[in-house]
């Protein structure tokens, strides 16, 4: 697994605020697998950031979760291990990890604060993947106690947005919707599938805002708490389907396979405490499939996946 070194960037600026953010620079990044505990010991000796935001993890959706287990627990457990502990050793002053909102308890009260971390089950899907994020936000509050590092963790819901991966057998639901509304217009199908019932209800942020609050907590947060980022608002697989629908252009009916697995059944954040520190989402949920699916038509090369 390649994956691109967290905390790489050139500086840019943010017009609407003024703030400066890290931004990605793939002309000059290196491949490197942060599996590898001495690449990522020589990358980061070698860059030396400023700041890390560890953004890189193994992914994917209820089928890849189910089907690749060791990976899933293994593969991250590697990667935060390795970026947190040399980011220590070298002297990287500021840190942030990302969570998900899916390591919360299964069926945790909603919207779901910031302290229901650890209090219930875990949804069986996808407890690999979040037993290892689990450790990850454990491991920066052990740094902060143990060595007084002022590194920090925040906790993302579902994202979306350009640069997405709209694989089936790998990728998350509204990518996965917006490639099988594509499909179907494309094919003139009469309907198109979706997974599961369609209740369960679920909070997308799109990516610019989630790396907009990113740069806000880096510049002015600094707690042991992790930090809920979402917008506050959920909405029904069905409906969600429905709503990508519209935007692609498809008009044919929706077939609910109830066979599949719904995971859990709602995943709504608070966004009080970021709310409280002084920030908010812009992108509106229409707007960013929208923006998303744009994207998604200039790229021959992901279209043309089978």
């Amino acid at each position: 697994m390649g994956c691109r070194p967290a905390g790489h960037g050139r500086r840019c600026r943010r017009p609407a605020t003024g703030r400066t953010r890290l931004c990605d620079h793939p002309d000059r990044s290196p491949r490197l697998d942060l599996r590898r505990q001495a690449d990522v010991e020589a990358w980061l000796e070698e860059v030396r950031p400023d700041a890390i935001v560890i953004a890189a993890a193994r992914v994917g959706g209820i089928l890849a979760n189910d089907s690749y287990p060791v990976d899933f627990l293994e593969d991250n457990l590697l990667i935060q291990t390795n970026i947190i502990g040399t980011a220590h050793r070298i002297g990287v002053e500021r840190l942030l990890f990302l969570g998900s909102s899916c390591i919360y308890p299964r069926m945790a009260d909603q919207p779901i604060t910031e302290a229901a971390l650890l209090t219930g089950q875990l949804e069986e899907t996808n407890q690999w993947y979040a037993i290892a994020k689990i450790a990850g936000i454990k491991l920066v509050q052990a740094y902060r106690r143990q060595h007084g590092r002022d590194y920090i963790s925040a906790m993302p819901t579902n994202l979306y947005g350009p640069g997405d991966n709209f694989d089936f057998n790998s990728s998350h639901v509204l990518p996965a919707l917006i490639r099988k509304a594509h499909d179907a217009k494309a094919s003139g199908a009469e309907s198109m599938t979706v997974w599961g019932s369609g209740t369960p209800r679920r909070e997308f942020m799109h990516v610019d805002d989630c790396a907009d609050a990113l740069v806000f907590l880096l510049q002015d947060y600094s707690d042991a708490e992790h930090v809920n980022v979402g917008t506050g608002d959920d909405i029904a697989i069905r409906d969600l389907a429905g709503l990508v629908s519209k935007v692609v252009g498809f008009d044919g009916g929706i077939v609910l396979d109830s066979s599949r697995p719904d995971g859990t059944p709602r995943k709504l954040l608070s966004n009080e405490k970021l709310a409280r520190l002084g920030w908010t989402p812009k992108v509106a949920l229409e707007d960013g499939i929208r923006s998303t699916y744009r994207w998604f038509l200039e790229q021959p090369s992901i279209r043309a996946l089978a």
